[in-house]
């Protein structure tokens, strides 16, 4: 990991663009469902959100490479899942 302001970028750009994502979907399905791809924006939000209160919840003395790879391991396990969703969208 570079640097903290470096993964705050990766964290926004991995969750805007499943926004992104799901608002192409949006545009391209106009009789589909919007209460599931509105949810699947609230999750990704909330994605959002938790991620950068973990990189600010970084306690001194503990493992940085440790905290901020788990980190990592958990935004593209999230991104992954959240992005799973998006495809089955009918």
């Amino acid at each position: 990991m570079a640097s903290k302001k470096q993964l705050k970028k990766d964290i926004n750009n991995s969750v805007g663009a499943l926004i992104e994502e799901i608002y192409v979907w949006e545009l391209m399905n106009p009789k589909g469902d919007f209460k599931k791809s509105e949810k699947l924006i609230d999750e990704a939000i909330v994605l959002f959100d938790e991620l950068i209160m973990k990189i600010h919840d970084y306690a001194e003395g503990t493992s940085a490479k440790k905290h901020f790879n788990s980190i990592v391991e958990e935004l593209n396990a999230t991104t992954a899942s959240i992005s799973e969703k998006i495809s089955k969208l009918k």
